[in-house]
């Protein structure tokens, strides 16, 4: 281990992975180590028996549940949009080699105490029970502008600047209702909260276009969202197997990490078992840098083991359900997630469901009752709360590159908008995704 390198990361969570392979494929060496026996640190997916052993410590997994290899429970779920930022880095680092994939079934909103499908597009909004008859038609202009504008047409702006205009102001061009606003915001664009009404349109606008190219990315697919079959924990092993092809070293069971720093407060080396490894810049999760992040949140999130689909999604297997704060008087949506063992991730016959949101009180748990109660009956329910914490600094002066926790929501962009950023900052250049083509096929 005493050797030199250009980067060290310390973690196996997938944001760790995925900077550790961008790294790697950029030519840098770097040396990843690990405080845990396994892959993906906060991130990771479980088995049965790792999952019994983290939240039931001294009990057995019941035999009813059958054999505990499987089972992978994603510990933070989320899917995959279908034309979003991680595929295109999946592809741009050629990692997409190593997983499968297969779509999610279906993608709903809640409103007044029932589920809806999302409509994301001017067709599906015609035909959804979320509008009276007057607001389909407003709601059916409002996508066809979307669906039609592009940024280098000025013609399709039709005069207005949306990088000026709020989404709130661009709504009400439309005289879109609070609840079609609400379903929009939340379910299309995927805001967890409404700070975004009040800022320019333009980013909304793209985000709504993303979910509708996401739709139509892949032929004979329901939703936007795609989903790795044996679970999210698949996803750092395959940056970490990336990050060894160009020449990356890993180091699993490395629990006394500790960062180096030189007279000047900077990072210049990782220490373990006596030995030191010298580099010229460290980056890794918030728990490795004591004193250098602050919590800014806590998430809470239920994992539930059912016998069953969720009811109400025509029996999906895979589903998305986003219940927008105002419906249940909150500052922040609350998201249900399920997949089944139709992605490999549980036994046969049964499905696993999480219910997360980002904590407002002191009793988590009641918090997560309006997602709870829209899963019928739970054989088994585990709930845990976790520390959102956040680098105090940018890491140019003390070489510290460290990343953001996990949000609440059930997708990937707000992570991977965190990884582009943190790379962008340790090598002064952006990973251009824009430009790089799709030209993957994706179970259906």
């Amino acid at each position: 281990m005493d050797e030199e390198y250009d980067a060290i990361v310390l973690g196996t969570g997938l944001k760790e992975c995925i900077i550790s392979g961008l790294l790697s494929v950029a030519g840098m060496k770097v040396l990843h180590m690990d405080r845990n026996s396994y892959y993906g640190g906060e991130s990771a997916s479980l088995s049965l028996d790792q999952l019994w052993s983290k939240f039931r410590e001294g009990e057995e997994p019941p035999k009813t549940l059958g054999r505990g290899n499987d089972y992978n429970v994603d510990l933070v779920p989320k899917f995959i949009m279908a034309d979003g930022k991680l595929i295109k880095v999946l592809i741009h680092t050629d990692v997409v080699k190593y997983l499968e994939f297969k779509a999610c079934d279906g993608s709903y909103v809640y409103k007044q105490g029932k589920i809806h499908k999302v409509p994301a597009s001017d067709m599906e909004a015609l035909k959804s029970p979320l509008m009276s008859f007057f607001e389909k038609r407003r709601a059916r202009n409002f996508f066809i502008y979307v669906q039609d504008y592009d940024e280098k047409d000025p013609r399709t702006f039709k005069g207005r600047d949306l990088t000026r205009m709020s989404m709130r102001q661009l709504f009400a061009e439309f005289s879109l209702g609070d609840d079609t606003v609400d379903f929009i915001g939340h379910a299309l664009a995927l805001y967890k909260d409404d700070s975004y009404l009040d800022q320019a349109a333009l980013p909304t606008v793209k985000k709504i276009k993303l979910y509708n190219d996401s739709l139509y990315r892949f032929a004979g697919t329901k939703t936007p969202f795609i989903y790795p079959l044996y679970g999210l924990g698949e996803l750092p092993q395959s940056f970490a197997r990336l990050s060894a092809v160009y020449g990356g070293t890993y180091m699993l069971n490395k629990p006394d990490c500790e960062v180096v720093y030189d007279e000047s407060g900077r990072a210049c080396g990782v220490k373990s078992e006596g030995e030191t490894a010298k580099c010229k810049f460290v980056v890794g999760d918030p728990s490795y840098f004591p004193g250098k992040a602050k919590v800014v949140g806590k998430v809470a999130r239920a994992i539930c083991i059912m016998d069953h689909p969720i009811p109400g999604t025509v029996d999906a297997h895979s589903v998305q359900i986003v219940i927008p704060q105002k419906q249940v008087g909150r500052r922040s949506d609350i998201y249900v997630f399920c997949s089944s063992y139709a992605h490999n991730i549980a036994g046969k016959g049964k499905y696993i469901a999480f219910v997360s949101t980002t904590v407002e009180t002191s009793v988590p748990a009641q918090e997560l009752e309006p997602g709870l109660s829209l899963l019928g009956p739970v054989e088994y329910k585990f709930i845990h709360v976790m520390d959102y914490e956040a680098p105090l600094s940018d890491g140019k002066t003390d070489k510290c590159f460290i990343s953001r926790g996990y949000d609440a929501s059930t997708h990937f962009e707000s992570t991977v908008d965190d990884v582009l950023e943190m790379y962008t900052r340790i090598t002064g250049k952006a990973l251009d995704l824009d430009n790089l083509s799709l030209n993957q096929t994706i179970e259906g």
